[in-house]
């Protein structure tokens, strides 16, 4: 356990204790890798970034060599956990009473001695330079504020998809997060320090502060400081929440007896700000004369940023700096002010990660030599606190943050992730059905969902991992931290972006990698795989022996029966003779997809599979065969990583491969080109169009793909159930879920098959049908 000293007494009223325990490896974690640091110290906070190096357990299959004599014969592949090193980037916030003691800890347990300068920035940098140098040995350089807030503002935009709000003060959810356009210049961001600097930012490296005031937080904190003698900023923001600013600003009513019509000016405006003090015989309460102060304020910074935005045609404007820092009555001021001075037309953007743009900044300037910019990151839900409420009225406890250290972890990815080129348009895009951050009825039964699956998920951990004694242990921290994040999650479901089922398995996901279970259902799926292999060519020659119309009507079933058991043989004699919920189905449009087969054969189908076993090998897979049969090229887009019991593309090669010997449909295709195999860029049982891997990307522009297929309730239900595509789409589930099947108007089981074509195509298509 490290115990962490505050160095000065400046604030001894303060109601926070002097000290605070906490253990090492949840705050400075992996701090033995470290590599680079960088640093950005404010008046109050001060913000730490590094890079290190992750080593953790990774699941491999390897396919065996049937031709050799000591292969056995009733595995398909076999599987090894080996270990794997990524990269990580750490950002910790602490308050700057508690840098000597970090700097003091950091010293102790740094182990890599190559690293000789340290990145900083900051108002702050210069006055705790010395510190620096003498406790780390490091040399301190320094770099621009600006520059550094830039870059890291950029970089958040680009790697983390629910990065910026709008603050709803009075709304269900007081944080509404917003879709980030896939091309995030150019933008207008509005830093409120001291003053106010308004930045118009074009590029990664092309920006201009275009204007500017001396009237702005430190105004605020000054004027504040004289009229009501508190000297703290947060306990003056904390007078202004609970103060009236009618009681001291002249509003249009007390001049003109109600509204001013012919001007459009409301009786409830401010005509003058601190206009009553003037006249009144009265002493002011400090609250009401901080609420207006705030007012008065935030309205100039609103009408500043609004003329500036109009000026240069900016439609995004973000607002940061300390006078923000997830203030709710700093945000809810500015919203107001944005709203009425642009009528609704530009929202104020608040940034989830704010507080660390600097130190960001300053890490990538540190590292340009390795231009983290090319890759994608991640953010690490196991090792982030989260988004936390800051409203005195809802969670009073987290006014007082002293002592708290707050974390942001991201993950160096593999693979580069764009947008799907075929999404009709990528900036509304929106992968998830339902918000659970906004629908609070779904957002507890979610909850009490993941926590009652929590026994089971521990038990399929150690149960993958037979040969480790110390498994056990593992699998119950991970219970720990996984439960800890669902009740998180319960008061803060903001705490990570729009809270969704998908951010609730993603977050399972990385709790289990975190504890070194990068694959609980590997035997499930090995067992699974080698079990419905037997039954291809049974299946393939039952489906042959049909007319061409029964045939696309069985091989709809087939994928539909596959994707109901997610795992487990004894499913396998159920499925080869099951019969599904008869048509019509919750959402059926065989009809149409029928009619348009009978129609020329499509040029490229891309295929998100879901399931191994049963799903990909006797529901796919006959249907990939029957597409390739009438001339259309495969696109086969498998998970890169694994998740529950998905097939991973290291797996469906082999499987592709096995079946390829027994299929000449299937072997064809892999020779001539016409299936190809790639991986998505995805580790999730859902799917993100807007984050997919790269080289799919550029498969699917050059086999110009005009069919996308979807399968599975992760990927079509919980996800893209309501996603627009600019080529025809299919997205075919059965719903394994009561209370979500209710949702939609269902019963457990119930089928959705949604066959779906553009507008603009099927006027195409009618028009083609049309006789002259």
């Amino acid at each position: 356990m490290a115990e962490f000293s505050r160095v000065d007494s400046s604030s001894s009223s303060h109601t926070m204790d002097k000290s605070i325990t906490l253990p090492p490896d949840e705050i400075f974690r992996n701090l033995e890798n470290a590599k680079r640091f960088a640093i950005d110290i404010g008046g109050s906070l001060t913000k730490l970034a590094y890079y290190s190096t992750v080593q953790h357990k990774v699941a491999k299959v390897r396919s065996f060599d049937h031709s050799a004599k000591e292969a056995p014969s009733d595995k398909l592949y076999e599987i090894s956990v080996q270990e794997e090193v990524t990269a990580r980037l750490h950002f910790i916030k602490f308050e700057n009473a508690y840098i000597e003691t970090c700097l003091d800890f950091i010293k102790d347990h740094l182990v890599n001695t190559e690293t000789k300068v340290i990145k900083a920035t900051g108002g702050g940098a210069h006055k705790f330079k010395e510190l620096i140098e003498r406790k780390l040995g490091l040399k301190v350089d320094k770099e621009d504020e600006m520059t550094c807030l830039i870059k890291g503002c950029n970089f958040v935009l680009r790697n983390i998809p629910h990065e910026a709000f709008v603050y709803a003060k009075h709304a269900d959810s007081e944080f509404r997060f917003q879709t980030t356009h896939p091309d995030i210049f150019p933008y207008l961001l509005v830093n409120i320090g001291s003053g106010v600097s308004i930045v118009k930012v074009e590029s990664e490296d092309k920006f201009e502060r275009i204007g500017g005031s001396s009237i702005g937080g430190g105004t605020f904190w000054g004027l504040g400081a004289l009229l009501t003698k508190t000297k703290r900023f947060d306990e003056l923001l904390q007078l202004a929440s609970k103060g009236q600013h009618t009681s001291v600003d002249m509003l249009v009513k007390d001049i003109y007896g109600g509204s001013y019509g012919s001007l459009g000016l409301t009786g409830d405006l401010i005509a003058s700000s601190f206009g009553k003090s003037a006249t009144a015989d009265k002493e002011f309460s400090k609250e009401d004369m901080a609420k207006s102060l705030l007012h008065m304020i935030s309205n100039d910074i609103g009408q500043l940023a609004c003329l500036y935005a109009k000026l240069h045609n900016l439609s995004r404007v973000y607002f940061g700096g300390f006078f923000i820092r997830g203030h709710p009555v700093t945000m809810h001021t500015i919203t107001y002010s944005i709203n009425f001075f642009t009528k609704g037309e530009v929202q104020a953007l608040f940034l989830r990660h704010e507080g660390y743009l600097g130190a960001i900044g300053a890490f990538l300037k540190g590292a340009e030599e390795d231009n983290p910019n090319q890759y994608s990151w991640g953010e690490n839900y196991a090792g982030s606190s989260g988004l936390m409420s800051v409203s005195p009225d809802m969670y009073p406890m987290q006014r007082a943050r002293s002592g708290t250290f707050d974390m942001l972890e991201m993950d160096r990815l593999e693979r580069q992730l764009v947008n799907l080129p075929l999404l009709q348009d990528a900036s509304s895009y929106i992968p998830d059905t339902v918000d659970l951050t906004e629908d609070a009825q779904a957002r507890e039964y979610w909850l009490y969902c993941f926590e009652e699956a929590l026994d089971g998920v521990v038990k399929r951990a150690v149960a993958s991992q037979p040969d480790m004694p110390e498994a056990a242990e593992r699998a119950e921290k991970f219970r720990q931290k996984y439960r800890h994040k669902l009740q998180t999650l319960r008061h803060q479901p903001f705490a990570y972006g729009s809270l969704t089922v998908r951010s609730l398995l993603d977050t399972r996901e990385h709790c289990l990698n975190e504890f070194n279970f990068p694959d609980p259902y590997s035997k499930i799926k090995q067992r699974e795989n080698d079990i419905a292999l037997k039954y291809y060519q049974k299946a393939v020659k039952s489906m042959e022996k049909l007319s061409w119309e029964e045939r696309q009507f069985a091989l709809v079933r087939g994928v539909l029966a596959g994707n109901v058991f997610d795992w487990g043989a004894k499913a396998l004699k159920i499925i080869i003779v099951s019969s599904l919920v008869e048509r019509p189905w919750l959402v059926d449009s065989y009809d149409q997809w029928l009619e348009r087969l009978k129609g020329p054969p499509h040029k490229c189908a891309l295929f998100f599979v879901d399931n191994s076993g049963v799903d990909i090998i006797l529901g796919v897979m006959p249907f990939v065969r029957e597409l390739l049969s009438r001339g259309t090229e495969v696109v086969l887009a498998s998970n890169s990583g694994p998740a529950l019991n998905d097939v991973t593309n290291g797996e469906l090669q082999i499987l592709t491969e096995r079946i390829a010997a027994m299929d000449p449909v299937i072997q064809d295709g892999l020779k001539e080109d016409r299936l190809t195999l790639v991986q998505s860029g995805s580790s999730s049982p859902c799917l993100d169009l807007s984050r997919l891997d790269k080289v799919l990307a550029m498969v699917v522009r050059e086999r110009q793909t005009d069919l996308v297929i979807i399968e599975g309730m992760g990927r079509a239900i919980h996800t893209n159930y309501y996603a627009m595509l600019s080529c025809e789409s299919l997205k075919m589930a059965v719903i394994k879920n009561s209370w979500l099947a209710d949702r939609l108007g269902g019963k457990l089981f119930s089928v959705v098959f949604k066959y779906e074509v553009p507008a603009d195509k099927a006027d195409e298509d009618s028009a083609l049908l049309t006789p002259s």
